[in-house]
C-alpha cells in the first residue's frame, strides 16, 4: 500500500517537459522542509491505496505520461513496484525527488528530476550529493532558487561539480520571491548553462492551490 496525497491530471509546469498533459501521483510525507515549499498540504494528508488502485486510476486518466511526486515519493518502498508497473503498461514514467534520498533503485526507464537544495531552502545540508553518481540519460538536476545567493551558490556547484553537459540544468525561481526577468538577465550574463524554468501551472491557474 501507499499514502497518496492526490492523483490528478494537469499541465506539466516544470521539468523540460512543460507544456505537456500529464497525469500526477502525489504521495504523502517529505523529510524535508523547505522555506519555500508550496505543497505543505502533502506532509500529512492523504489516503491508502494500492499500486492496483492506483494504475486503475492512471488508466482511467487516459494519459501515456506519469510523474509521481510528492512530498518525497522515494521515502515510500513501494513505490519501486508503481514505477514497474507503470514501465511494464508501457507508460512514461517520470518520478520528481527532493534530492536527500538516494536515486539508485530507480527502476530504468524511469525520467528522475532530482532538486539540489540551494542555502535559501533552509535544507542545502540535506543534499545527498551520491545521487550524482547515479544520473542516466533523461535525468535532471533542478535548482529552486530563492535569491541571487542561492543563484551564485548554484552556479558554483555547477561548475566545481563539473555538471554541465551532463543532464539538462533547471534554475526555477521561487514564485513572489525572485524575478524571473531579473534571473534570466543573470543567466544570459555569466551564459549559463542551466535552462531558466517557469512553473507554467501557476501562469496557467494562479489562484489553485493544489491539483493543478
Amino acid at each position: 500500500m501507499l499514502v497518496v496525497n492526490e492523483i490528478f491530471y494537469s499541465i506539466q509546469g516544470e521539468s523540460t517537459q512543460a507544456g505537456r498533459p500529464c497525469a500526477f501521483i502525489r504521495l504523502t510525507g517529505c523529510n524535508l522542509r523547505c522555506t519555500w515549499c508550496d505543497t505543505i498540504y502533502a506532509f500529512y494528508e492523504g489516503h491508502s491505496a494500492s499500486v492496483t488502485h492506483l494504475l486503475s486510476e492512471v488508466e482511467r486518466l487516459g494519459c501515456r505520461f506519469v510523474e509521481i511526486t510528492g512530498g518525497e515519493p522515494l521515502l515510500q518502498k513501494e513505490v519501486y513496484t508503481l514505477m514497474q508497473e507503470l514501465l511494464r503498461r508501457d507508460y512514461e514514467v517520470a518520478v520528481e525527488t527532493g534530492g536527500s534520498v538516494s536515486i539508485e533503485q530507480v527502476p530504468e526507464g524511469v525520467k528522475r528530476i532530482v532538486d539540489i537544495k540551494c542555502p535559501g531552502s533552509g535544507m542545502a545540508d540535506r543534499n545527498y550529493w551520491d545521487n550524482l553518481n547515479y544520473l542516466r540519460e533523461g535525468d535532471e538536476l533542478k535548482f529552486v532558487l530563492l535569491d541571487r545567493e542561492d543563484y551564485l551558490w548554484a552556479k558554483n556547484e555547477i561548475e566545481s561539480r563539473g555538471l554541465a553537459g551532463r543532464c539538462p540544468l533547471l534554475f526555477s525561481p521561487v514564485q513572489g520571491q525572485l524575478e524571473p526577468g531579473k534571473l534570466a538577465r543573470w543567466m544570459l550574463k555569466d551564459r549559463s548553462p542551466a535552462q531558466l524554468q517557469i512553473q507554467l501551472h501557476r501562469q496557467l491557474w494562479p489562484d489553485k492551490e493544489r491539483g493543478f
